[in-house]
């Protein structure tokens, strides 16, 4: 479901994990090279220059990876042209709940600072998003973690990442679209299943359709657009793209 070079940039990204990690640098080449969202986040530059990033729910640090990933294969001259050129980040701060994956993520970070002293600010934290600190951001990232928490734990998230965002913010939601149907099913049966594998039993999921989140982001001042993000799978997941300009208290 994706090119040749886009290929090559997750096999990149996948190598900053150890080698010993042989779970991290497989799971990482299927993620990236499956999923829709990483290849659109980069032909659509998503991120722009000098962001800083807050990753939540950063699980090991995928995102970080494929976007250090690319920003060395530009800056060695090795770049398909028919791609933006790749954002150069500040700064870039992740958050998960789960140690192991948080551990990878800092693996994969002391690689890339290794090849090049002027790399931004890493920074993998353990914690919960509901009560760990959101640092100022012009650019988060929420990639199908919202629902594992309540409905009002995720207005709180939410409010959290509008008062950590600078004007003109953007955050970048991913979410399953809650409906009757088979891809929604399917959706939530292989999320319970890689977080049962991981030692996670989820008792519920908090899911909405898309519109509620929609209106809830709209809600809270953001101007959204949403995404779909299923193409070439049988998931019922939507990208939600909300910019925030700041003018709402």
């Amino acid at each position: 479901m994706t090119d040749a070079f886009f290929r090559t940039l997750a096999r990149d990204a996948a190598g900053a994990y150890p080698r010993h990690e042989r779970f991290a640098r497989h799971f990482a080449v299927g993620k990236l090279t499956r999923d829709p969202a990483f290849a659109h986040l980069l032909r659509e530059r998503l991120v722009p220059d000098e962001s800083r990033v807050l990753d939540i729910g950063c699980g090991q640090g995928l995102v970080c990876s494929l976007l250090l990933a690319a920003h060395a294969r530009h800056a060695r001259g090795d770049w398909d042209a028919r791609w933006p050129q790749p954002p150069a980040m500040a700064r870039y701060i992740g958050i998960d709940l789960m140690q192991a994956d948080v551990k990878r993520a800092r693996s994969m970070a002391v690689h890339w600072q290794g090849k090049r002293q002027e790399w931004p600010t890493h920074s993998f934290i353990a914690g919960d998003m509901r009560d760990t600190e959101f640092p100022h951001a012009d650019v988060a990232v929420i990639l199908d973690v919202l629902h594992y928490v309540s409905y009002e734990a995720q207005v709180a998230v939410l409010e959290r990442v509008k008062a950590a965002l600078a004007p003109r913010g953007t955050l970048l939601l991913r979410v399953g679209d809650e409906a009757p149907t088979l891809r929604f099913r399917y959706t939530m049966f292989i999320d319970r299943l890689v977080m049962a594998a991981r030692g996670h039993r989820l008792l519920r999921l908090w899911c909405r359709p898309v519109s509620a989140w929609r209106d809830e982001l709209v809600r809270l001042g953001f101007q959204v657009e949403a995404v779909p993000m299923s193409a070439g799978t049988p998931f019922a997941n939507v990208l939600l793209v909300a910019r925030y300009d700041g003018s709402t208290p």
